[in-house]
């Protein structure tokens, strides 16, 4: 990879990637620092000799590995509630019947609730819009088991949204 290439994947990720972090970290420069990180050592990596296959899903393992170990460091300050306040809409081109029936607000409650692997895999599903295959990619885990965890995830929280109604 030379540095045009490198520089038109800058170009064509780096939006989706910092709302990737941002929607993980609730935090606006610390999402951006974290986007920089993940091209710092991906071009380090380059630099290195090292081959990439698919540098959307590198930079996402990268950003994601990135967001693991902030977690880790500390607990998050903001809630998804939060995040909705302040204008953050999750992108879904498709309107369902779950989304009629709810609003952002409720929806970003409702995914809070989930366990993590549940979330992350929803998030980067139906926010970043990556395909299964590139979640596998990311998270170094089958596409089956990523399909597996989006249905059990979306079958969790219809549960949660018949439970919200009653």
């Amino acid at each position: 990879m030379n540095n045009e290439e490198f520089l038109a994947a800058h170009d064509a990720y780096a939006d989706a990637l910092f709302r990737h972090c941002y929607f993980r970290v609730y935090n606006r420069e610390l999402a951006k620092d974290l986007v920089q990180e993940a091209f710092c050592k991906t071009w380090s990596y380059i630099a290195k000799g090292q081959k990439i296959e698919n540098i959307r899903a590198f930079l996402y393992r990268v950003a994601n590995n990135l967001v693991i170990d902030e977690i880790r460091k500390r607990k998050p300050v903001a809630s998804l509630d939060e995040l909705v306040e302040k204008g953050f809409s999750p992108k879904d081109e498709s309107t369902t019947e779950m989304d009629q029936r709810l609003t952002n607000r409720e929806i970003a409650g409702l995914l809070e609730s989930l366990d993590e692997s549940y979330r992350k895999i929803i998030v980067m599903r139906f926010i970043d819009e990556l395909s299964p295959k590139e979640i596998g990619q990311i998270l170094n885990i089958s596409e089956n088991v990523v399909s597996v965890r989006i249905y059990r995830g979306l079958k969790k929280l219809e549960q949660l949204i018949d439970k919200k109604e009653l």
